[in-house]
């Protein structure tokens, strides 16, 4: 994805910068404005503005596909998702890139995000800075999504029964596939990747857009490297969906269900360490805890909790353990 900031074509000339700001000062590409053509410091043109109000001037503009420079949109009327969609399909596979203008760090976002692939870039007009800094937050989770995190092999050391306790369904936006779920549990410095409801049985229907996370005390990795409380968790919230392998998603959290039911203490330990890790989750058997990922694929994705028994390999997240409002600091901590 391109992001291009808009800069006046004039700049006055500023004081010698320091060392460390001239460093900085040399990761900004300027680009400038004249007239309806958009160009480099270099004064070479990258792209070209067009306005574009109705069906028709985008079908010119399509049919125009020949020329080798890029193209930046502007729409002057009040949609934008539609059009934006209508752009995405008009000019897949054209050879130049085509971006809009947007005013607004969601308008951004729905360019970005039109008929799931988006168009390839943006240009942000606005004036303040924190619109900037919205957008880039959004493209930084946007990459996050794209690296795989590193999940360990953990051996189950203790099931027991306890009480009862007010255990969180989270039902998301989007579906899961067997072999994904979300990290939870009861210490932030080691999370169990717990399994959605997406798999099949004779009891019950499958909800592939449920996971059965466990209680409200629980930890949940959200994006940014940040965990929540369960009990925090609402409708619009994002969660990370994870799968065997690490491959990690961001989903929207649809509708968040707490039930007072009984729950089974599980703990585990990293078998190269020495540390223990827990989590409460509800006893029943379509909760489950997702196995370490074999290419052979002869073992199952999950196992029930009500099956789960000492000696069982689970997957889990290591992670620092010390938090402040979910976000991992360097101090001392002890849980227990």
């Amino acid at each position: 994805m391109a992001l291009l900031s808009f800069v006046p074509a004039k700049i006055p000339s500023p004081p010698a910068p320091l060392p460390s700001l001239r460093r900085a000062i040399a990761l900004i590409h300027p680009l400038f404005i004249e007239g309806s053509e958009l160009s480099d410091a270099h004064g070479r043109r990258v792209a070209t503005f067009y306005d574009v109000s109705s069906p028709q001037e985008l079908a010119l503009l399509q049919s125009d596909d020949k020329q080798a420079d890029n193209a930046v949109i502007t729409f002057p009327g009040e949609w934008q998702v539609i059009p934006a969609e209508n752009m995405v399909a008009a000019f897949q596979g054209c050879k130049r890139a085509v971006l809009a203008v947007s005013m607004a760090s969601s308008e951004a976002q729905v360019f970005l995000e039109a008929l799931e692939q988006g168009l390839d870039g943006v240009v942000l007009k606005v004036e303040e800075i924190g619109e900037i800094l919205k957008l880039k937050d959004y493209f930084d989770r946007r990459n996050e999504v794209r690296n795989l995190l590193a999940l360990t092999k953990a051996t189950v050391t203790r099931v027991e029964v306890v009480g009862m306790g007010d255990r969180v369904c989270v039902d998301l936006c989007s579906l899961m596939q067997p072999g994904e779920g979300l990290l939870v549990g009861s210490f932030a410095r080691g999370l169990f990747l717990v399994h959605s409801e997406c798999l099949e049985s004779n009891y019950i229907a499958s909800r592939p857009f449920r996971v059965n996370a466990g209680p409200v005390h629980a930890y949940v990795a959200v994006p940014g490297g940040k965990t929540c409380y369960l009990s925090e968790l609402q409708a619009g919230k994002e969660v990370i969906v994870v799968d065997q392998s690490g491959l990690q998603r961001t989903a929207i959290v649809g509708r968040v269900k707490i039930e007072s039911r009984p729950l089974i203490l599980v703990e585990a330990k990293e078998n190269s360490g020495h540390e223990t890790y827990s989590i409460f989750l509800q006893n029943a058997e379509t909760v489950g805890l997702v196995c370490p990922y074999e290419v052979d694929k002869t073992t199952k994705t999950a196992i029930p909790v009500t099956s789960l028994k000492v000696g069982d390999n689970v997957m889990l997240r290591i992670q620092g353990g010390a938090r402040h409002t979910g976000i991992e600091i360097q101090e001392f901590i002890l849980e227990k």
